[in-house]
């Protein structure tokens, strides 16, 4: 499969958007469609979140497979495109077999994009949901992704809904935590943050100021900022802001002490090709929290409603021949899915465009 540094690399993962941006309306809709028996959990850490079937994903629960996850815009009213994702993966046989029939488990998470497009009422329902479902059915294996102004992230929003935020994503290979051959970890965000990015838009970045990252497993770099394939020894960490980058960085018009705070979410779907239970995959949710405070500045406020679900697709077994083995192993694994997040989302920053609606103009942050 060739590399595209997207969730994709991992195989079976498909990804469909469906969006729409006129006549009132900036929203859409994200589906991360995995391939039958894959394992998922979540972690839900933003104080303002909305979700749909989340309790259904906890270690403790029955069901431990996922068959889909969708991601869209619409803030609660938007939640309903869950029950166009169930009704496609009921047509194809894809669901929690139950007497008479199967019951898809579709969890969900929307982010707060109403009135950005000129009109309140503009938000997905079942057809959007069901549209970007079939959409990611649709794709090949290994197919690459559509990032900035798609999906769930058409209508997202950073700084206090001033600048564009959008979808990114990238992946990670690991090569020495299985004895079956590598592991991918992969990710997609729907970047639409109360805060900014820690680093600095390209032109600000002070000279000297970045920080060599170690490699996961001794000897794999760092993928590139923009989510792309691994090319070196040593990769790009967290970048250092100059004070001048600061100051051009400050959002205007910041919200005064009485008035109403913005909603925000950032949006996360893990996932990987490795052998994980319910509750693996939900440690590896929480550890993917981390990329995602690395990456902004504010994080994990009162007014966002950040929340990661994590994948496992069960085709390759990490190392478990040791107590120790698999403790190392999954402490790879995990920190490799912070620094994928991180990564995701600072292509969804980077990949999103300008735009222009009767609600006013979101700038392309650091162009």
């Amino acid at each position: 499969m060739q590399a595209t540094g997207a969730i994709t690399d991992v195989a079976g993962i498909r990804v469909g958007h469906v969006q729409k941006s006129d006549d009132g309306w900036l929203s859409g809709v994200t589906v991360v469609l995995p391939p039958p028996g894959t394992v998922g959990s979540v972690d839900v850490r933003g104080g303002g979140p909305g979700t749909h079937e989340t309790d259904a994903l906890d270690p403790t629960t029955l069901s431990s497979t996922v068959d889909a996850v969708v991601l869209t815009g619409g803030s609660a009213f938007g939640l309903a495109a869950a029950h166009g994702a169930q009704r496609w993966c009921e047509e194809n046989g894809r669901g929690f077999a139950v007497p008479g029939g199967l019951v898809p488990i579709v969890p969900a998470a929307a982010i707060f994009d109403l009135g950005r497009g000129g009109d309140f009422t503009a938000r997905p329902g079942d057809a959007m949901g069901y549209a970007a479902t079939a959409a990611a059915g649709a794709q090949a294996n290994g197919h690459d992704v559509d990032r900035g102004n798609v999906g769930a992230g058409t209508g997202a929003a950073i700084g206090r809904g001033t600048y564009k935020g959008g979808v990114g994503t990238a992946s990670i290979t690991l090569n020495n935590i299985s004895k079956d051959g590598p592991i991918v970890v992969g990710a997609i965000a729907v970047v639409n943050a109360l805060g900014l990015p820690f680093i600095a838009p390209p032109q600000q970045v002070e000279p000297g100021s970045v920080r060599p990252s170690w490699g996961h497993d001794g000897g794999v770099p760092s993928p590139s900022l923009r989510g792309e394939g691994a090319g070196g020894d040593e990769g790009a960490s967290t970048q250092r802001v100059s004070a001048a980058a600061a100051k051009a960085a400050q959002v205007p018009g910041a919200a005064a002490p009485d008035q109403a705070p913005p909603l925000n979410t950032t949006l996360v779907v893990v996932a990987t090709d490795a052998v994980l239970d319910k509750s693996e995959c939900k440690r590896t949710a929480s550890a993917a929290h981390a990329g995602l405070a690395r990456a902004l500045n504010p994080s994990h406020t009162l007014a966002d409603g950040d929340t990661v679900f994590a994948l496992a697709t069960g085709a390759v077994a990490l190392d478990r021949s040791t107590a120790a083995a698999r403790q190392i192993s999954l402490i790879t694994l995990q920190s490799a899915a912070a620094d994928v997040v991180r990564l995701a989302i600072l292509d969804g920053i980077e990949r999103a465009e300008a735009v222009t609606t009767p609600a006013g103009t979101l700038g392309a942050y650091g162009r």
